[in-house]
Order: C-alpha cells, then sequence, then structure tokens
C-alpha cells in the first residue's frame, strides 16, 4: 500500500437518538445515527413509533375531507 494516502483508523463514538451510544473503529471521531438495533422494530420485535399515516390521508384530515 502506498504510505501517505490512507485516512487514519481511530475509534469512534456513535450515539443514536434513543441515547444508546456505543464504540465502534471508523475514520471520524464521532458519529450519529437515528436508529440502531436497540430500538430498530426488526431486532426489537416492537413497534415504538406511531403510525403517521400517508400523504393522502394527512392532506383530507388538514382540509376537512372526507
Amino acid at each position: 500500500m502506498k504510505a501517505g494516502i490512507h485516512p487514519e483508523y481511530k475509534e469512534a463514538v456513535v450515539s443514536c437518538a434513543c441515547g444508546n451510544t456505543f464504540t465502534t473503529g471508523s475514520v471520524k471521531d464521532e458519529l450519529k445515527v437515528e436508529i440502531c438495533s436497540e430500538c430498530h422494530p426488526f431486532y426489537t420485535g416492537k413497534q415504538k413509533f406511531a403510525e403517521r399515516g400517508g400523504r393522502i390521508e394527512r392532506f383530507n384530515n388538514k382540509y376537512g375531507r372526507k
């Protein structure tokens, strides 16, 4: 490998929106993610976030249409 062209690989702290933090390897010092294995529905088996509805339902609710 050529010397001097590769970024420095170091230990990074990953912080999730749910509050979970863990360390991993990266070229960055800190990573922020929206969802991790502690809060993802696939890994936990339960849905955490409320259903927001689709675009059409929100439009109809906003303008009082049936």
